[in-house]
């Protein structure tokens, strides 16, 4: 039997000249500018116009480009030797399908056609699911696979905030940096815009729910640590409380801190600029006594083996576990539908 698995990630410019195009495709998503055309193309064409020059100077920061294709390709390839050597019986083929940059959608879809796969699961590499990352992916995904005829059985892997193996992963990356005393953690997640979650999107929920696994898991119950989210843009409110806000109050209290991008499986402009540079340059001004930062999850053997897990233990639902619903009654907008 031949099975695909198809890694979802956000996607990222090649190239310096590709940060506009690449803005505009993301301020174009309806999942992340909710205004009807053609207001929302007008909307996107000025904020990736005027945003492109800051960008461009972010990405200068890490050789011109963004990291993230050559990353995830890493990460499919071990995602796919894994599968391959617990499955002999059945021929995995790992793809990549990125949201707002090639490879797209339908880059995988051809990829796909030539393979000829019997099933096909959809993996996000966001751990925590959202309506503006997870459930844009799928969306488009399904938009795709109609235009280009192809129609195979799919399962959809809807995210796995709490899975013992993810959580492994991030306990033992952060276990090594928490030894020194009058230490705080601060678990750093990209932010959204609070209307976002008040609507029922999950993402915050299943944030914390990432956070309360690791803290257990790393079994240190005097553990000094914040849930905080960064990346905020715009004049929207965002979820809180930020990263640079607990920065600053870290450094007010004489603390050492150690960051880990507990929503970010990959290293890409917001930890190696957002994280490395921007946020240790606060930290110093602030104060802060000692300012690290724990690596993203990568090839880490952990998450390869809980994203292995994810596609062997799919079931036919757009939920974890084969259709085990996880979030509570407020998150209207969690995909999956089936009783907790």
């Amino acid at each position: 039997m031949k099975r695909a698995v198809v890694l979802f990630n956000l996607g990222g410019p090649d190239q310096l000249s590709s940060v506009q195009p690449f803005l505009f495709n993301l301020f174009s998503d309806k999942a992340i500018i909710g205004l009807p055309q053609p207001l929302r193309w007008l909307v996107a064409k000025l904020i990736s116009t005027r945003r492109a020059p800051v960008a461009q100077e972010i990405y200068g920061h890490i050789g011109g480009k963004s990291p993230l294709l050559e990353l995830t390709q890493a990460q499919a390839t071990a995602l796919e030797t894994a599968l391959n050597a617990e499955n002999p019986v059945d021929d995995f083929k790992v793809v990549i399908a990125m949201r707002y940059w090639h490879p797209f959608a339908a880059e995988a879809i051809g990829e796909l056609k030539a393979f000829g796969p019997d099933e096909v699961t959809l993996l996000p590499l966001y751990p925590q699911f959202s309506t503006t990352t997870t459930g844009s992916s799928v969306l488009d995904w399904e938009k795709q696979a109609r235009e280009h005829d192809f129609a195979v059985h799919t399962k959809t892997v809807c995210c796995y905030p709490t899975d013992r193996i993810y959580v492994a992963a991030h306990a033992d990356l952060l276990r090594s940096y928490v030894s020194e005393p009058n230490t705080r953690v601060l678990f750093s997640a990209h932010g959204l815009p609070k209307k976002v979650v008040d609507g029922g999107d999950p993402y915050q929920w299943q944030v914390e729910q990432t956070v309360a696994a690791t803290v257990s898991a790393l079994g240190q119950s005097d553990l000094d640590y914040v849930t905080c989210y960064q990346s905020r843009v715009g004049p929207l409110e965002w979820i809180g409380p930020s990263t640079d806000d607990e920065i600053e109050r870290a450094g007010q209290e004489g603390k050492s801190l150690v960051v880990v991008p507990i929503a970010f499986v990959s290293e890409h402009s917001e930890t190696l600029v957002e994280l490395d540079i921007e946020y240790a340059e606060l930290a110093e001004k602030a104060g802060v006594v000692s300012y690290k930062r724990v690596p993203a999850l990568g090839t880490n053997p952990h998450y390869v083996e809980a994203l292995k897990a994810a596609v062997l233990g799919a079931g036919d639902g757009v939920a974890p576990a084969g259709g085990r619903r996880i979030c509570p009654g407020t998150c209207g907008k969690c995909p999956a539908k089936a009783a907790a």
